[in-house]
């Protein structure tokens, strides 16, 4: 008889992948400055721990939020006993504000639309609950984030459909790719529910544009389908440009309160921006009173603590700290990043033009010995246990063209990454002097046996003068 279910017994959790592979690898033999400087540096974590100095000035400041206690007085049973799980009033306010700044206050945020969960993992799969049947389909552009074959299909049954964008133009969604992915789902028998989108791009660093945007309301309006965009990366953006939200696009278009803004949803954590991956809060946002009301009910698998709750709520209440934050956040992203392309560019190596998120879309296709995904796997292998760079190959991202990698830079100290680009660099140019040498030795090669196969043809064409001459 069975013992355990089909869930636990297959390998459908994704677990195999090269992403969580290289995980693997780097907690077998982590690199540490003093313990084991020649241990395997983690690139492959989307982490931001560039602003912790920031909350840690603001917690010493601020006692009483830490400490549980409100105008003094402890609050530790209020918070410790049962919170049902609507979540506290004064948090989801708080939340709701900080979304709406990061977005430059152009759009609001109701805060009884939203619904908290355990980060947004959770908040991703519980959409997916709401809006998808076992067998039903979600379209996601490529490259998309490894771990989406976890959150979106394991437990829910739900399929991802790839929407194949190639370098050609940035991997840009187009029309035609929107299409040609919605046939395919078609032609595999399965219903599409919607599409999702990263935005900011997690593994690109790069915003979605306008026309990207607009481009996918009515794509969703014509078939009749959800969206969902995953901001989890809005506050992350640097450079000139502002952050541009799904919402702004509903917004521009006069679809606030429109039965397709019914059909568009948000996904938010504080996990990137705020570097608070271990608090688990994520969130999401619809317009739909029957997703709000189902996904409130579901968070009861992933409830955010009322500690949490509280702690942030105070935080994210003082506007004073919240507006230093964010501008100090992508300033130091921004400086952080330019440290990676640098480091990348003095080893030969480039990346796409990005201006958010925690990580660079890097092009090795130029080290691959051949243009396939072996080829990548294999230089992926050199990378991690000879370099002893965890980085992620970007078939673990389901990218079409063999030789991108995304490389996380935000994880770490300014030296730290300066010795992973320096290990880089080493093994270019080792392996740039290898293939000059077996180019060099090719080259002498067939140099030598033209000069050979030259000197058989002149000593035949000579005798064969030799009796004319006569």
């Amino acid at each position: 008889m069975k013992q355990l279910s089909t869930k636990v017994t297959s390998n459908a959790h994704g677990q195999d992948s090269s992403y969580f592979l290289g995980w693997e690898e780097y907690e077998k033999n982590p690199y540490d400055e003093i313990k084991n400087p020649n241990g395997i540096i983690q690139m492959g974590l989307a982490e931001n721990q560039l602003c912790f100095d920031l909350i840690e000035t603001w917690l010493a400041k601020n006692p009483d939020a830490a400490g549980l206690k409100k105008d003094g007085q402890s609050i530790f049973k209020e918070l410790a006993l049962f919170q049902d799980y609507h979540g506290l009033p004064e948090f989801k306010k708080a939340l709701a504000e900080f979304m709406e700044e990061i977005r430059g206050n152009r759009v609001t945020f109701d805060p009884s639309k939203i619904v908290l969960a355990a980060g947004s993992t959770s908040a991703n799969e519980t959409l997916m609950f709401c809006l998808a049947e076992p067998g039903d389909a979600f379209l996601l552009p490529t490259p998309y984030y490894p771990g989406f074959d976890r959150d979106l299909k394991w437990r829910t049954g739900a399929e991802i459909v790839p929407i194949h964008c190639s370098s050609s133009n940035g991997f840009q969604i187009t029309e035609s790719a929107l299409q040609q992915a919605y046939q395919q789902a078609q032609k595999l028998d399965l219903k599409v529910k919607g599409v999702l989108v990263t935005n900011p791009s997690n593994p690109l660093g790069t915003m979605l544009t306008r026309r990207e945007l607009n481009l996918l309301v009515e794509f969703i309006t014509s078939k009749n389908i959800h969206l969902i965009s995953d901001e989890i990366y809005s506050g992350t953006v640097f450079g000139f440009e502002q952050f541009v939200s799904v919402m702004d696009v509903l917004k521009d278009k006069k679809l606030e309160n429109s039965e397709v803004s019914k059909r568009v949803h948000v996904v938010y954590s504080l996990s990137k921006d705020l570097g608070l991956p271990g608090f688990r809060v994520g969130a999401i946002y619809s317009n739909d009173e029957m997703v709000v009301s189902a996904a409130t009910k579901m968070s009861s698998f992933g409830l955010v603590s009322s500690q949490t709750q509280y702690l942030l709520s105070a935080l994210l209440s003082d506007k004073k700290f919240t507006s230093t934050y964010l501008d100090e956040n992508q300033k130091r992203l921004k400086i952080r990043q330019r440290q990676l392309v640098s480091g990348l560019e003095a080893a030969g190596v480039t990346c796409l033009k990005s201006n958010a998120g925690l990580f660079c879309w890097v092009d090795m296709r130029h080290l691959l010995d051949t243009n396939t995904f072996e080829a990548e796997l294999e230089l992926w292998k050199k990378i991690v246990y000879e370099v002893k760079l965890n980085i992620s190959p970007g078939s673990s991202c389901h990218c079409t063209e063999p030789g991108w990698f995304r490389v996380c830079f935000a994880n770490m100290s300014e030296e730290t990454l300066d010795l992973a680009m320096g290990r880089l660099k080493e093994y270019v140019e080792s392996t740039d002097s290898r293939r000059s040498i077996s180019k060099s030795s090719h080259e002498r090669i067939k140099s030598l046996r033209k000069r050979t196969v030259s000197n058989w043809v002149f000593r035949v064409s000579w005798t064969d003068r030799v009796p004319d001459e006569r």
